[in-house]
């Protein structure tokens, strides 16, 4: 059996009120939705927030358009190396590491752990460490990556799993979790799957931003429509793969899906 906790590594309370959010709130917020896996081998992480360099020096990290448009706290105790010592592990325990994607608020706590194997769709690394682009250039972040993460790295998708391709062999860590590519927001983002005795958990990253984006209503607060728009990699193939998500969604009363920044959904989980 694996044990999971839903945790948040980042609060982020960006502008916008009602552009960002369902409702009439005059304020948001974002989380960094992380997950601490616990197996026989010791800890999985699947995304890692913001780390802890981040959070004590982010005027050296983050851009001034960044911080003041998302309005991240910077917390150090939602950093993932704080948690998972609240939890009761060491540092040691976290043998691997699962990023949906590389970018900024995704692999901040990577060199809190420089140990861990990272597993990653080999399309993200090539294009975290050599960015092509305005956006590419301003979505990774140089230092998460100085310590020279131990990358695993996957490109082939041998396997299927409800009607998507997976990668599932990941090198020295349990069958029940595996790797979906989805790619669009970023050239090699994916999601993870978990499967468990309760059925099956998809962390979707930023392949949607809101709950309701895969849900029966199908909306989405505008702000966040044009934000993964303007930012994505590949947007005709970031709504297709939300389309089959939403699809999956409805039709399989055994997976439950969710996001990287959705509140509501974080809480639901915990």
């Amino acid at each position: 059996m694996l044990k999971i906790h839903h945790l948040n590594a980042a609060t982020m309370c960006p502008i916008g009120g009602p552009l960002v959010t369902t409702g009439f709130s005059l304020e948001a917020e974002f989380v960094s939705h992380c997950l601490v896996i616990e197996t026989n081998d010791g800890l999985v992480l699947v995304d890692t927030g913001l780390g802890t360099e981040d959070c004590l020096k982010p005027e050296s990290r983050f851009s001034l358009i960044f911080r003041l448009l998302l309005q991240p706290k910077f917390d150090i105790e939602e950093t993932l190396l704080y948690q998972v010592k609240k939890l009761g592990f060491s540092v040691s325990d976290v043998r691997h590491i699962i990023p949906t994607h590389l970018d900024l608020d995704h692999a901040g706590g990577l060199p809190d752990v420089p140990h861990a194997k990272v597993h990653i769709f080999k399309p993200e690394v090539n294009a975290a460490l050599n960015p092509a682009g305005f956006f590419e250039k301003h979505r990774y972040i140089p230092q998460h990556f100085r310590h020279k993460p131990d990358f695993q790295l996957y490109e082939n998708t041998g396997e299927r799993f409800k009607g998507f391709e997976c990668i599932r062999s990941l090198e020295g860590i349990s069958d029940e979790i595996l790797l979906i590519p989805l790619v669009g927001h970023t050239r090699g983002h994916c999601a993870v799957a978990i499967e468990s005795e309760q059925g099956t958990l998809i962390h979707c990253g930023d392949a949607y931003f809101h709950h309701s984006e895969v849900s029966v209503k199908n909306e989405c607060p505008p702000g966040i429509d044009f934000f993964q728009t303007l930012v994505a990699a590949d947007n005709e193939s970031r709504i297709k793969n939300q389309k089959r998500l939403k699809a999956l969604n409805h039709n399989s009363s055994d997976v439950t899906l969710f996001c990287a920044h959705d509140k509501s959904e974080l809480l639901k989980l915990q």
